[in-house]
């Protein structure tokens, strides 16, 4: 088949992936420069597990089969430029259960598979294995505790240790640091985003894939099928489009009377180089009172958090900075320079109210649609990249959708 595919971020790269390896003709429309341009440019780079990373469930309650779990304490902030239609998101987003088991089932698949990627074609992308989750206070232990049980009897693997522990596995950890418990996420995986997306478009495109930049799309097509390009007056023809263009997505299927109840949740990250090795994070690590995860990244340390909505041309919220800046003095002091050559980003995650992808046909003829992963594109691109492909080919896909088919809404 003939298949185009809208964006070029990292749910794109790696739905072109799948679909070129399952021997389709595949070309990549992205409006920006280059790949992994906007959500997937400096984000907070953790993997599987998922919900418990910061934004997984940030503001809300999540519910299962086993009844309601703790959400996390920070929530969403209102930013500048927020409105009616900010306020209405919010209003459905707090009260919108997670389908927590296939959210972190295709997060898991998704993991595995980016590694198994990364390992058949030799791409080092700054990955690392273990996670410590680190709790100041016996509060912020009990807000998270009904979602570790229920990951440990999903079968994550969880280890309780001590803080003595946790310095001895993280040398660079401060001894001063009010520190009340730790777990320990031994199989959880993180790695540079954009170095992967980057890397996986140039071996694509010396395979044949096509990847056609600076190149915005204005309208899709069912009839014929196909899309049409800012400045062409046609339609281009293709066999099948799958819509990966995130923030975008909604604005593309209105006009086909689809509603996609989708919003940009900003947040931010800090990365800083390395000032002194020993004392910097040798994997990754989450601040469950902050909401704040500090990551390596080779020789870089990025500290991300914060949960906003509002103007993407909103000015930097100086308090969220701070509390980034703060939290890797206080767990990791002397390990990042924090001055001089900074990389500090604002970037829009594009989210559905209920936190989970949104994966399939869209209902239109040769529609498909692999959008909406909120924080999580880079946890669940790569699984969320082969589901599509399945459905393309009419497979059953390898893990269980439910809750998170295209047309839920």
């Amino acid at each position: 088949m003939k298949i185009a595919i809208v964006g070029a971020g990292i749910v794109g790269v790696t739905t072109a992936y799948e679909l070129a390896h399952d021997g389709h003709e595949v070309t990549v429309f992205e409006q920006r420069s280059a790949a992994a341009e906007e959500a997937s440019f400096a984000n907070a780079g953790l993997l599987a597990p998922y919900l418990t990373t910061p934004c997984a469930l940030a503001g809300k309650k999540a519910h299962s089969q086993a009844g309601p779990l703790g959400g996390t304490p920070t929530g969403i902030r209102m930013a500048q430029g927020a409105g009616l239609s900010e306020l209405a998101w919010l209003w459905r987003w707090r009260r919108s259960p997670t389908p927590l088991a296939a959210l972190e089932g295709l997060a898991r698949y998704s993991s595995q598979r980016t590694l198994d990627l990364a390992a058949r074609h030799e791409m080092d992308f700054e990955s690392h294995t273990s996670r410590l989750v680190l709790f100041r206070t016996t509060k912020d232990r009990a807000q998270l505790q009904p979602l570790l049980d229920w990951l440990r009897e999903s079968g994550t693997p969880i280890q309780d240790i001590s803080p003595e522990d946790a310095r001895q596995r993280e040398p660079g950890l401060s001894p001063e640091a009010p520190l009340d418990s730790v777990v320990l996420l031994p199989s959880a995986t993180s790695g540079n985003c954009r170095l992967f997306a980057q890397m996986l478009r140039q071996g694509m495109q010396s395979a044949g894939v096509q990847f056609a930049f600076n190149t915005p799309v204005t309208a899709l097509s069912s009839g014929p099928i196909g899309l049409q390009l800012q400045g062409e007056p046609d339609i281009r023809r293709f066999d099948a489009v799958v819509l990966c263009a995130g923030a975008a997505s909604p604005a593309l299927l209105r006009p086909h009377g689809l509603k996609l109840p989708m919003a940009s949740v900003f947040g931010y990250s800090v990365s800083a180089p390395l000032r002194e090795a020993t004392h910097a994070p040798l994997t990754s690590a989450i601040d469950v009172q902050q909401q704040i995860t500090i990551t390596r990244q080779g020789q870089r340390i990025r500290i991300a958090g914060g949960a906003e909505v509002g103007s993407p041309q909103a000015p930097h919220h100086h308090a969220t900075l701070q509390r980034l800046y703060r939290a890797v003095n206080d767990w990791f002091p002397g390990g990042a320079q924090l001055s001089g050559s900074l990389q500090i980003w604002r970037g829009a995650r594009p989210t559905l109210p209920d936190g989970a992808p949104a994966l399939g046909h869209s209902g239109l003829p040769g529609i498909w649609l692999n959008t909406g992963h909120g924080d999580g594109g880079w946890a669940l691109a790569c699984g969320s990249a082969r589901v599509v492909a399945d459905l393309i080919a009419q497979r059953t896909p390898e893990i269980d959708l439910q809750g998170m088919e295209a047309q839920r809404f």
